[in-house]
C-alpha cells in the first residue's frame, strides 16, 4: 500500500489526512472507511463553482499551488450525513463543507439541493517522473507564466467541463448517477 509523506504539506493539508474517507471498489460499491494517506482508493468530488456571469471560480489551491483546476475539491466523509447515497445527498453535503471550508461561503448560501451532482468519475492520479527529453521529440514546452492546468482539470473539461459550461442552465440533460467514466 502506497504511503503518503508529509514533510511537504502545509499542516491544514496533514490535519485532512486525518479524517475518515469512505473506501469504495472500483465499481463505487462503500467498503469501509480510512483516511486517505494510506492511498486507497476513495470516493472524491470536485466542484465547479460559477457566478451569475458564468465565470467559473478557480484559483491557486493548496494542493497544487500555481495551477488551474476546480473550484474546491475534496472528500465525503465516513459520517452520517454524508453517508447518504439517495440522491447524491452526502456527496452534496461534502460539497457544502468545503466550500464553507475553503472558501468561507455560509452554508445556507449553497444548500444541498442547489448543487448540481452530475455523474461518476473513476480517474488514477499520475506521478511525476524525471524527464531528460530528446529535443528532437519534443514539440513545445509552456513557458514559464503560461497557465498551468491540473492533469485530472483538463480530462474532466475536455469530456465533460465544456459542455456543462456551455448549458450552465440545463445541467439537468448531463445528470447519469448511473454510469461511472473510467479516465
Amino acid at each position: 500500500m502506497p504511503e503518503i509523506t508529509t514533510d511537504h504539506l502545509y499542516e491544514q493539508q496533514v490535519q485532512l489526512l486525518a479524517e475518515m474517507c469512505i473506501l469504495i471498489d472500483e465499481n463505487d460499491n462503500k467498503i469501509g472507511a480510512e483516511n486517505i494517506e494510506k492511498g486507497l482508493l476513495h470516493g472524491a468530488f470536485r466542484v465547479f463553482l460559477f457566478n451569475t456571469k458564468n465565470k467559473l471560480l478557480s484559483d491557486a489551491k493548496i494542493t497544487f499551488p500555481s495551477y488551474f483546476t476546480n473550484t474546491c475539491c475534496s472528500h465525503p466523509l465516513s459520517k452520517p450525513g454524508e453517508l447518504e447515497e439517495n440522491d447524491a445527498l452526502g456527496v452534496r453535503q461534502a460539497a457544502q463543507r468545503r466550500l464553507k471550508a475553503e472558501l468561507g461561503i455560509p452554508l445556507e448560501e449553497v444548500p444541498p439541493e442547489e448543487i448540481n451532482y452530475l455523474t461518476r468519475i473513476h480517474y488514477k492520479d499520475q506521478k511525476n517522473v524525471t524527464l531528460n527529453p530528446d529535443p528532437s521529440e519534443i514539440k513545445s514546452y509552456s513557458a514559464n507564466g503560461e497557465i498551468k492546468i491540473m492533469s485530472w482539470f483538463q480530462i474532466i473539461a475536455e469530456a465533460f467541463l465544456f459542455k456543462w459550461w456551455d448549458n450552465l442552465n440545463h445541467l439537468n440533460q448531463f445528470v447519469d448517477h448511473e454510469n461511472i467514466y473510467r479516465m
